[in-house]
């Protein structure tokens, strides 16, 4: 019983990637996201203002995700 505990318990210095996985999946459904937009609308992004939004939280998606990266590794 006590070696299925053991087994079980996280290994030591090894913490939780929870939250590069949810900075991970939001990046990928932000891309999935802009895609289906991007195919269905050929003006997308409408003006110059809207392009800058759009490029700002891909930008900031990504750079959390890589720095959940480095923080859980």
């Amino acid at each position: 019983m006590l070696h299925l505990l053991a087994a079980a318990a996280p290994i030591a210095g090894e913490g939780s990637k929870t939250a590069f996985y949810i900075a991970g999946g939001a990046l990928a459904c932000w891309a999935v996201l802009l895609g289906v937009i991007g195919i269905t609308n050929p003006s997308f992004p409408r003006s110059p203002g809207a392009a800058r939004g759009v490029m700002l939280v891909s930008g900031l998606l990504m750079a959390t995700a890589m720095a959940m990266a480095v923080i859980v590794a």
